[in-house]
């Protein structure tokens, strides 16, 4: 089959389409023709080794982690799914950017309901799972208000969505050009962090300081700034990492990989299906051009997912 492959750590432009054996779905794992994958930020430090330390990339690695399509095959054990049933997965550290990919039966594979496409089913996966699990690992509730930094980029997209969902006031990070698009995701107020401080704005919109910070920007000692636009004893939320003390009583909380929860992804599916969750697809490529997506998504701000279709 084809897929998009990095033979080793390189450069971005050096990753080819090249043949490769078909995977065979193992026991507990289904086999998914793959009609569409996405691409996020941890493809490009796998290619390149920048997270080699962390996550060790085994080679040839098939890059992408987001799939969509329907399932082709079946391995012995599994039930619940069958041959051309559609499906969108999180299929690990690799996989998805080629013509089948395997994913296993869990919270990382769900059915495709009726009204989301794959196109738009591909978006969701890493991005939205990790959405779930920052706003549940810092228990964001009703009635709290919360700094969302990076709201543009895939996971800030469905924080804004989700934190609007349970009832919180969001203020999302945005420029000029993306204001309107962020209130109407749900955004109480933005931040032009081009223009202004964003601490400084964003304590001038909620005297005191919100309730939560979900910044998905800073990692280290940065956070400790960030940390300022959370009142005294909040709390802030990252999946990258910095200080245990971010001063004033403030709790960081940090998660590497997510940790996702049974129907976490097929609730996400669902509520994009019936409109209540939008995935923005950023940019779309065929497969004939998949090296120049992975390009374009390091080279250049797009808001939302960038999607390659492979069939």
């Amino acid at each position: 089959m084809k897929a998009l492959v990095a033979t080793g750590y390189m450069p971005l432009d050096q990753i080819a389409i090249a043949e490769v054996p078909t995977p065979a779905p193992g026991p507990g794992q289904v086999l998914i023709k793959v009609e569409a994958a996405a691409l996020n930020p941890l493809d490009l430090a796998l290619i390149t080794g920048a997270v080699k330390d962390m996550y060790p990339a085994d080679h040839p690695l098939v890059v992408g982690m987001d799939a969509a399509g329907t399932v082709a095959g079946v391995g012995e054990g599994v039930s619940g799914y069958a041959q051309g049933d559609p499906v969108l997965a999180f299929t690990g550290q690799a996989g998805a950017v080629a013509e089948y990919t395997v994913a296993s039966p869990g919270p990382l594979l769900a059915r495709r309901p009726e009204g989301l496409d794959s196109l738009h089913a591909a978006g969701i996966p890493e991005s939205g799972l990790t959405a779930v699990c920052l706003l549940r690992a810092v228990r964001l509730a009703a009635g709290e208000s919360v700094l969302v930094v990076g709201a543009t980029g895939g996971i800030g997209l469905y924080a804004v969505q989700l934190a609007h969902a349970l009832g919180s006031r969001v203020i999302a990070t945005a420029t000029a050009d993306d204001e309107e698009y962020l209130r109407g995701l749900g955004a109480g107020g933005t931040v032009d962090y081009k223009t202004a401080d964003v601490v400084e704005e964003t304590l001038r919109l909620v005297p005191g300081g919100v309730d939560v910070v979900v910044d998905l920007v800073n990692s280290g000692e940065r956070l400790t700034d960030t940390a300022r636009a959370a009142r005294p004893g909040g709390r802030l939320v990252s999946p990258l990492f910095g200080p245990g003390d971010l001063g004033r009583g403030v709790s960081p909380v940090y998660i590497g990989p997510f940790q996702a929860e049974p129907g976490d992804l097929a609730d996400l599916a669902a509520r994009a299906a019936d409109g209540r969750l939008r995935v923005e697809i950023g940019a779309r490529f065929g497969f004939e051009n998949a090296v120049q997506a992975v390009v374009d998504f390091a080279g250049r701000h797009i808001r939302g997912k960038v999607v390659i279709t492979t069939s």
